[in-house]
This record gives structure tokens, sequence and C-alpha cells, in this order.
């Protein structure tokens, strides 16, 4: 027997599992908190669950994870700079440090302008200390990615930082796309690289001695060392393992899968047992990456999504904070304090003031790591010193540090990840109802009280109001993904606002009602799915299967993968040329632009090189016993039977993609 360990770390709970790699036969599961200050301790204490000796005979680890993908959401990472040239990209993707320097080439892949190395240089030298990592794009480089390979040996010289370049990345057009891409990747290393190393010290704690696979955003697996290069590509890891472990435990080959966790939940489809690609890249909130990945669409709410109440308005925000329930479990005396809390409330809001930048009286800050020469202020680090001990209000840390409690940036700290917020959530609703109770209750009691206070509303009552927003919040969200699938859009106008709201909602007292049905079942995968489903596939008259194990659904596919290389080549004839039998053409690809004289040798050339690039990636990646398949994409223009319904040759795309399993091996092969 072949055992695989899947273990997927998501925002709240560290799945695992001992698969049967053979049968894919379920041999054990355990679930753990995650632990952001040190993702080890989580992924430890689920292993602590297991039979160590059969720990020991594990061929394959394999990880999933949310990481990447709620750090996109919450806007968090390392940071980063920029070198864009040819042209300066979109100033809502954000950079710590960047420059707009002279190059780039045309679709021939021709230099529009000589490269401006020397202002390059004094930017990289301005570096040290401001930026962890740097993201260089070029305009058209998938064309020619000559300024960038320039640009990257260059950096690679002056600084000690990690680089990433757009066209290793993405082979796809779209400059500002492919920025956005690269400075997601570059502020991702670091989240990464903590998560494999996490990993890997738990492994050998435990004596496993087994390949490390890490799944990406379309399902299928690299290595670690690859995955560290490449985080970017870890984005929608763990829902495109949740999309492989729903066809796993239900052996439904076409739903649709929902996986609700902490901070997001994320749906897609499965059509013909495979989660379609979308090869114009995920879309993460509201953007458009060239991150080759399943078709999910990942929205902000999920069991620790942040409630605020303002101005006696309810709204769920995209904010994942640590439950109270959870965090009066780690730390007792809060407890008395939320208790205090709740029997007040201060009915002043600031209405000009965003939600997010609202601090509430129940929630409190711990530390969770130190950030090296990090931006922030000396009052920013005295509050980090005291909440290092234990979690603070900002009342309380401006009492205990004779501060105003607005003199602290926690919204700056949190997009660094040096604090934790902790609050009312979706979780802390669950708990106080009694549907759902595995921490302290009465936390979360005193946190629904308070917040039912300034609502004006019975505790009960605020109780059923808080469930219900998040269930309509869900249905709304499924409907998005598939106006999006079959429209091609989820932007909606007043009317179709009315009309979902409407079919959300139920029956209202007005002339007319609406309803919608789904054709396909919803496949729930996650652990809070049984409180909120079965209502909301009720409201959409939807067959819903909630499948035993669901609640370890993603580790359960992140063992079940493959891996998948794919490379594209494009070959273009030469202008004026194209009359001819073979004519002259350009071969573009990721892995440089060359000339042939012929399209016939352009053809063979071109496949020879695409098939040593993707097997050399796959081997790279982990694969073992590695298989190729090649499609061929001729694009003609016919010109009509006047000229005897002769056709033109305008271009040739080349698929080319590697397959294979990973390697396996157990200390005792060994």
């Amino acid at each position: 027997m072949e055992l695989g360990l899947g273990i997927d770390t998501g925002g709240t709970y560290t799945d695992a599992v001992l698969l049967d790699l053979e049968t894919n036969e379920l041999i054990s599961k355990a679930k753990a908190l995650t632990t952001r200050d040190d993702l080890a301790v989580g992924i430890r204490n689920s292993l602590a669950l297991f039979d160590k000796a059969l720990l020991k005979k594990v061929s394959m680890v394999s990880l999933s994870s949310t990481l990447a993908t709620n750090s996109v959401v919450e806007g968090k990472g390392c940071r980063v700079g920029v070198i864009s040239v040819g042209r300066d990209f979109d100033r809502s993707i954000t950079a710590d440090e960047s420059i707009t320097i002279t190059g780039g080439h045309d679709l021939n892949g021709i230099e529009l302008a000589p490269l401006d190395l020397e202002t390059a240089k004094q930017f990289l030298l301005s570096l040290p200390n401001k930026v962890d990592s740097l993201a260089i794009t070029s305009y058209l480089s998938v064309r020619n990615p000559e300024h960038e390979l320039a640009l990257k040996k260059l950096a690679n010289e002056l600084l000690d930082l990690p680089v990433v370049c757009g066209h290793e990345l993405s082979s796809s057009l779209g400059f500002n796309e492919r920025t956005l891409t690269s400075i997601m990747n570059a502020r991702l290393i670091p989240i990464i690289k903590e998560l494999i190393n996490s990993m890997k010290s738990v492994m050998k704690e435990y004596e496993i001695n087994a390949p490390l696979m890490i799944v990406k955003g379309d399902g299928s697996l690299m290595n670690d060392e690859v995955a560290i290069e490449r985080p970017v590509e870890t984005i929608m890891s763990g829902p495109a393992a949740s999309m492989i472990g729903a066809k796993t435990l239900t052996g439904l080959n076409d739903a649709i899968v929902m996986d609700m966790g902490g901070t997001t939940t994320d749906i897609g489809i499965l059509r013909n047992g495979q989660p379609r690609l979308e090869k114009e890249g995920a879309m993460i909130g509201g953007k458009r990456t060239r991150v080759t990945a399943a078709e999910i669409y990942t929205s902000g709410i999920g069991g620790d999504s942040r409630i605020v109440v303002k101005g006696g308005k309810f709204s769920l925000t995209s904010l994942r904070v640590m439950p109270l329930c959870i965090a009066a479990t780690k730390w007792p005396q809060l407890l008395p304090r939320l208790e205090e809390i709740s029997q007040r409330c201060f009915f002043f809001n600031l209405e000009s003031i965003n939600v997010n930048n609202i601090v509430q009286d129940i929630e409190f800050f711990i530390k969770i790591k130190d950030i090296k020469d990090a931006p922030i202020s000396e009052n920013d680090r005295k509050f980090l010193e005291i909440i290092a001990r234990e979690p603070y209000s900002l009342s309380e840390a401006g009492a205990s540090l004779d501060l105003h409690p607005f003199a602290f940036n926690v919204s700056k700290m949190e997009e660094l990840g040096m604090v934790q917020r902790i609050g009312l959530t979706p979780t802390d609703i669950l708990h106080a109802e009694g549907s759902y109770i595995e921490y302290e209750r009465k936390a979360s009691e005193y946190g629904v009280k308070h917040q039912a206070l300034k609502m004006n509303r019975e505790y009960e009552d605020f109780l059923a109001f808080a469930k219900e927003k998040v269930i309509e919040k869900l249905g709304e969200e499924l409907l998005k993904k598939l106006f999006l699938e079959n429209i091609g859009t989820f932007e909606m106008d007043k009317v179709a606002q009315d009309l979902v709201r409407r079919a959300i909602s139920g029956p209202l007292a007005d002339d007319f009602n609406c309803a919608i049905s789904l054709n396909l079942p919803v496949i729930g995968i996650g652990a809070p799915v049984a409180a909120y489903y079965p209502q909301m596939a009720e409201k959409l008259k939807a067959r819903l299967l909630l499948p035993e194990h669901s609640e370890v659904g993603n580790a359960i596919g992140a063992v079940t993968g493959s891996v998948i290389e794919q490379v594209e080549v494009l070959i273009k004839p030469v202008s004026g040329s194209r009359l001819i039998d073979d004519p002259n053409c350009t071969v573009f690809a990721v892995f440089g632009k060359y000339e042939y004289e012929t399209w016939s040798q352009a053809v063979e050339e071109g496949t020879a090189r695409g098939c040593e690039y993707v097997r050399n990636k796959a081997l790279k990646s982990g694969a073992n016993n590695v298989d190729i398949n090649i499609v061929q994409d001729n694009r003609e223009y016919s010109v009509g039977l006047e000229y005897s319904d002769s056709k033109i040759l305008m271009e040739t795309v080349l698929t080319i993609t590697a397959i294979g399993k990973p390697n396996q091996f157990s200390v005792e092969e060994a």
C-alpha cells in the first residue's frame, strides 16, 4: 500500500489526510487550527493525531493552501519594487517602489527603444532596506524577453533579492495583467517560503522522508523548489484542490463546488469530471491575473469574515479576523473584558469613515511577527510590544501607553501581516446560537450582545438577522459565479440587483416576486457548510450534496493530482511571405524568439524546443515518467472561390503539455 499525506493549510484550519494512493481510500483524517504566527505549530498539531508508524511509511506529501489567495484578498505580503519597461503600468496595482524606463518591443519582437540600463542600475542601488523582492515587466516581453532577462541579470549582480520577470509567469498578452501577476508573485515569495519551511521542519520531526509537492491553481502539482520561485501559481491552490476532492468524494462529473473556509468562499464548476481552466487568468478581488488556474470565483466571505456594525447598519467585510470564541479559548483573560464591553454601547458613529478603517469596541489585536525596517511609527512599535504578550483593544493600549487610541496605524500593520485582529465573525454567530460549539461560547455571546445593542435589536433577533445575511451573501456570490460562467460578466444594473435580491430573500409584499432554480447540483466543501448551505440551496431550488469527509475535501484533493506543465509556441509568417507555400516564419515563446526560413522548419524546431522546455519544467517540478501531448492549431484565412478557394496561413499555435505523476519514495526504500 502506497500512502500519501495530503495537507491543506487554510486561513483558519490545517486539515490532513492519509490516503491509499492506489485506491483513494481514506485511511485517517485530522484537523487543527492554523497558527498564522508559526505555521509549523498547526501542521504539527494535525499530524500529531495520526499513527506515527503510518507517517513513516508515507511515500508522497502534497500540500494545498489558501494562504496565497487570502494574502491577495487581504492585501498582505512583502514589500515589492517594480521596474516597468516601455510603458507605465496601471497605478491601481500597488508597489512600494517603482520606476518606468525606456525599452520594450513590438508584436514582432522588434526592439522599440534601447533599454535604459543606467537608470535601472541607479534605481536598483536605491532599493536595499526598502523592498523585499523585485518584479520586472517589459512591454510585449512575451514576444521577446531580452530586456527582462538583461534587467534580471543586472538585479542579481547588484542585489540579494528574489527577482521575477513577467514573461516567466505568463505567455499571454496584456501588460497590466502581467505586471499585476509579477507583483503578486514577488509579494507572495516570503509567505510561501515560510509555509514550505514549516512543512519540511515538521516532516523531519515525524521522520517523513518523501517528496513535498504543492498544489497549483489549476489542480496540478509542483515540487517545493519550484513553488518558491513561482508562488503566484499557488493562487487558487486550495480551491482547485477542493474541486478535485469534491469529484473524488462524490463521483459527480458535473456539479457546482462551493468551498467555504475561514477567509473566502471559492466557487467552481466541474464539467466532465475536471475543473475548467481559465487561460485568461484567475480573477482575484475583481482583478484579472495571468495565472492559468481553475475557473474559480473567490468571494471574501468565510467563517472568519469580519462583522461590522456602523451607524446601525450591518456589514460583512472581506477581512479575516480571529473569532472571539477562539481568542477567548487561547486567552481566557478576554472574557471579563468582553463581558464589560457587552453591557455598554456607544451610539456615536463616524459615518464618514470607511468600514475598513473602523475599529470596534469588541475588537482586539495580537502581534504575529516582526518585520525588519517595517515602515511604521514609534507609537506602532510601542503598540507591538504590549500586544506581544496578550491581546489589547486600541482603547486599552492607548490607556496603557498614555496615547490616544487613534495614534496607532493598525491598518498598515495588518497589511504587513504584523498583527492579527480579533472580532465578531460568522463562526461566533454559530457559537452564540449553539449550532456549532467548539470554543468559548461566552465570548461569542458577549460580542453578539454588544452588536445587537448597536443595532437596537434583541439578542435572538440579531442572531437570526446575521445568519440570514451570511446565507444571502453566499447565495448572491453563487449567482455571480453562474452569471460570469454563462453570460461573461457578473455586473448587474438596478433591475438585475433587485431580481437577485427577491430570488434570495424570498417573497415580498409587492406586485411580483422572482425565483431562480439551478440545473447543476451543489457540492459543499468545508467545515461550516452544514450551517448555511441547506437554507441557501432551498432559496435557489438546488440539489445539495454534503459528502462524508467534506470538511477535509481540500486535503483529499491535494494528494490525488498530477504534475502538468504547458507552453504555447506561436509561429507567424514574416510579413509579405504569407502567399508562399512554405513561408519564412518567426517563433515566439517564453524560451525566446527565433527566425526560420520555412514554416515547416519553424514547426519542427518549435515543437522540439517546446517539448524540451516542458519536459524539463515537469522534471524540475517533481514529475516521473513524463508524457508529452502536442496540439497544433493552424489558423488560416480563406480568400474565396474566385481564388480557387485557397487559404492563407495566418499563424500556427503549438500547445505542448507534459504530464507525469509525482516521484514517490519512502524512508524504507531510500
